[in-house]
């Protein structure tokens, strides 16, 4: 029997497509740039199984100028709003994402957003590089307090639970959550944890607020202007979820006038493009997309893809399908 053609779309780890390669008919995007459009529309049709990334766009259209061969998309990331999942399920393809194993590590870069932007730390090393630090003095660089202060988390799935974990416990944060559904009581009580019931609930009460709910065009720009205005003055905002999930024009707007007291950023809606008006906000922390940034966590979703193609090709349910 001869092997599944599979096509990786960005360059993996190498541990990964040295096994994938072993087990399947491998094809490599070796420039490591994103697919267009034409040239999914292309793949589906020479390959049994595509592993795009949340780089690549597969809107309705990719889908609908092709008689697939392909079979099954299995994602390499836990997102997957970046494909029409109505699409591809209609031509008979399964989706699938990688869940769970990079929970940990995007809840360490939140916090390293909101650690960095309230205590100023990228304004701080940005000075000391361009050799304007003049030596220690009582008034320079104050920045905010997070011991103690109020987190608001925005959706409570694996990766908010995982970042109230290290805000309760490491540092004594009070956490309060909104969810879209009820959070049962067990696990709110496992972080001294109050629910919501709504964004606008939420947003006054908090001196942070991180991100961690799904992107997609139901969360498209859930902060917006009228959000940012319910923050605190001196509030921050974190995002290590979708870059749609911010309006990012509000949020360069409440930077500049001193709406809330500044914002750290993993995520951008039109990744690797920066508005301007972000990038010249000194009260802003901006991240290249470093979530699942660590070889660990890398490696792990990778084989996570390789078991939920292993899975599908053998005849079994794959444990991640999500559509």
């Amino acid at each position: 029997m001869s092997k599944p053609k599979v096509l990786v779309t960005r360059r993996w780890p190498q541990a990964v497509e040295e096994k994938m390669a072993q087990i399947f008919d491998l094809s490599l995007n070796t420039s490591d740039t994103p697919l267009t459009e034409a040239e999914f529309t292309s793949a589906l049709g020479q390959y049994d199984a595509i592993l795009p990334t949340v780089t690549d766009r597969l809107p309705a259209a990719v889908f609908e100028s092709t008689a697939p061969r392909t079979r099954i998309l299995a994602n390499y990331g836990v997102g997957f709003a970046h494909i029409d999942t109505a699409a591809a399920k209609d031509r008979g393809i399964a989706v699938t994402n990688t869940p769970d194993v990079l929970s940990e590590c995007t809840a360490d870069i939140a916090m390293t957003l909101m650690l960095m932007v309230a205590r100023r730390a990228g304004e701080g090393e940005r000075e000391l590089r361009d050799g304007r630090w003049t030596g220690w003095r009582p008034t320079h660089m104050i920045g905010t307090k997070v011991s103690g202060a109020t987190l608001g988390i925005i959706g409570f799935g694996r990766i908010g639970q995982a970042m109230a974990q290290r805000a309760h416990f490491g540092f004594g944060m009070k956490i309060i959550v909104q969810n879209r559904s009820a959070v049962p009581a067990e696990v709110l009580a496992r972080y001294n944890a109050v629910q919501v019931p709504t964004i606008e609930d939420l947003l006054p009460q908090c001196n942070f607020v991180s991100l961690h709910c799904p992107g997609g065009v139901a969360n498209r720009h859930l902060i917006n202007s009228r959000r940012l205005d319910l923050m605190r003055p001196g509030a921050f905002l974190i995002n290590t979820a979708r870059g749609e999930v911010v309006d990012e024009h509000a949020l360069a707007q409440a930077l500049w006038f001193g709406t809330i007291g500044g914002a750290g950023l993993d995520v951008f809606e039109r990744e690797p493009k920066i508005p301007r008006e972000l990038l010249d906000s000194d009260n802003l922390v901006l991240l290249p997309h470093l979530g699942s940034a660590t070889r660990e966590t890398r490696e792990a979703m990778g084989f996570r893809v390789l078991e939920n193609l292993s899975d599908f090709f053998e005849g079994r349910q794959p444990r991640d399908r999500v559509a």
